[in-house]
């Protein structure tokens, strides 16, 4: 049996698919295929078509056919067992025998073609082999994963070990420097309550960032927590990666978003020996069609103390939440004393904060499906029309007692399809055309300025403009917790305090 070309065609003639198994040119299977429903003769039932050059061996496929091109010389059973080989195949890659859907898995069925014929003669494969070969599952493959997984949860513990190290020294070194005895590596440890190696190194480089500003020795600091997991070749070549990979890349996106509000907020020109700072970031995914998928908020009031006649106080919380917040202090505040009063000191009240360091004594977590939770609201709603796609999207602020600054809605665009033509806009936009993408930018929006709409047109399909991407920040907390009062222990007397707060994004986005 020599096989010359196998083919799913059309009844008038056009082919969907071929795959050629000897040398032939596009000109001669195409006018081959073209000849072979002239050949056939209506009202009969046939197997196949011979002409004096070659053997058409065909199966009807609802609207669609399944033809073998081959010699006639050829063996006309074994053509046909091959022919039902093919067949069966087909409906193993296509859900429906129509044209649309052969052309969308073209390379899946010309690839299994290939497993039944090489160079025109058919080899001995079943359909579960032929699904076993384009599949291409590995033993070997499953082997170096799991040995690269294992590799990784090592380089992880070998992080939370290295991490732990890390807060001992600094214990050991604020011993000596006569600070805060007994109470080293309050700050260090403010997140350390969780059991995850990302939690501990996150909170390492927060609590250091502030100090690179102001002295150039402390980024040495910050370095070393991002060389977790010095000893052995294997884990720390995976350590890199990660912090290649993973880790690295969410904290220095902190960093990225930290230090571009800490250009726009700069920290208070009068900082008070007392100073407070509240942060929030929010996560959020949302659906296209409505509905809110996850919305996750984490806060954290980080306090630095700068004169050591103020180590000794106490905050008073004002908590106004009414969303369902998740409190946790940290485990040397005392908590019955949070709980019962909504102040944060220490246990111990005899012990002191540490001085010129950022200290976590409070944190809290938000998670909800709640549609109305949800802070912005962004509609996008584009509609094909005859020139492409006429898209409208509109914002709304649904926690009006925010104010939410430097506001970009990232809409990404199709490629090579020139520039969109905005319509209506409230506010202004860039369009990127390196990286198809269409920003739309708002300078504030806040009670005065809740909502506002976005419309332009451009050559697309409406999947194209998907997913729109938020960023923002606030100079107000989306969760009502506050410090109103700072108190010293010793006789309960004000200590005056500077407060700054942010609000930042993580994730916003709706898919």
């Amino acid at each position: 049996m020599v096989l010359l070309a196998a083919a799913v065609c059309t009844k008038a003639g056009k082919a969907i698919v071929s795959r050629q198994f000897v040398e032939m040119t596009r000109t001669r299977i195409e006018g081959l295929l073209a000849a072979f429903p002239k050949l056939m003769n209506t009202g009969k039932q046939h197997t196949f078509v011979e002409t004096e050059s070659v053997r058409y061996v065909y199966q009807p496929m609802e609207k669609l056919y399944m033809v073998l091109i081959t010699t006639k010389n050829s063996n006309i059973l074994e053509d046909l067992e091959t022919l039902r080989l093919f067949s069966r195949v087909i409906p193993e890659y296509c859900r429906a025998l129509e044209e649309n859907e052969i052309s969308e898995h073209c390379f899946d069925l010309i690839f299994a073609f290939d497993e039944i014929v090489a160079l025109g003669y058919r080899e001995n494969v079943n359909l579960a082999q032929i699904r076993t070969f384009t599949e291409m599952d590995s033993h070997e493959e499953k082997v170096f994963r799991a040995v690269r997984e294992t590799q990784e949860r090592e380089a992880k513990a070998e992080m939370r070990r290295k991490a732990k190290e890390l807060q001992q020294a600094r214990r050991d070194a604020e011993r000596q420097g006569k600070k805060a005895p007994g109470f080293g590596g309050f700050g260090s440890s403010a997140v350390s309550g969780g059991t995850t190696a990302s939690m501990i190194t996150e909170t390492i480089i927060e609590t250091e960032k502030p100090k690179v500003a102001p002295a150039p020795a402390r980024p040495s600091g910050a370095s070393k927590a991002l060389k977790l997991g010095a000893k052995g070749k294997e884990v720390d070549n995976f350590v890199d990666k990660l912090k290649s990979e993973g880790e690295n890349i969410m904290t220095s996106s902190v960093g990225k978003r930290s230090s571009e509000a800490a250009k726009v907020l700069a920290p208070p020109v009068n900082m008070e020996s007392v100073h407070m700072k509240i942060e929030e970031k929010i996560s959020l995914t949302c659906g296209r069609d409505g509905g809110l998928q996850n919305m996750e908020l984490h806060g954290m009031i980080m306090l630095r103390i700068l004169d050591e006649k103020f180590a000794r106080i106490r905050l008073h919380v004002e908590n106004e939440d009414k969303k369902g917040v998740q409190l946790q202090t940290h485990p040397n505040v005392d908590k019955k004393l949070f709980t019962a009063e909504s102040l944060i000191g220490l246990k111990n009240p005899e012990k002191s904060f540490p001085i010129n360091s950022d200290v976590g004594v409070l944190k809290w977590r938000l998670q909800t499906t709640e549609e109305s939770f949800i802070p912005l609201t962004i509609n996008c709603w584009p509609s094909e029309s005859g020139n492409g796609c006429d898209v409208n999207i509109e914002y709304e602020l649904q926690e009006e007692s925010l104010e939410l600054n430097d506001v970009v809605i990232t809409i990404p665009l199709p490629s090579g399809v020139g520039t969109p033509v905005i319509g209506e806009i409230d506010g202004e936009y860039r369009h990127d055309s390196r990286r198809n993408l269409l920003e739309w930018c708002l300078p504030v929006i806040d009670a005065k300025n809740k909502s506002g709409s976005l419309e332009f047109s451009i050559a697309g399909q409406p999947n194209d403009f998907f997913p729109v991407q938020v960023s923002f920040f606030s100079k107000k907390n989306y969760c009502n917790i506050q410090v109103t009062k700072v108190t010293q222990v010793d006789g309960n007397s004000p200590v005056r305090f500077s407060t700054e707060t942010t609000f930042l994004v993580d994730k916003y986005e709706i898919l």
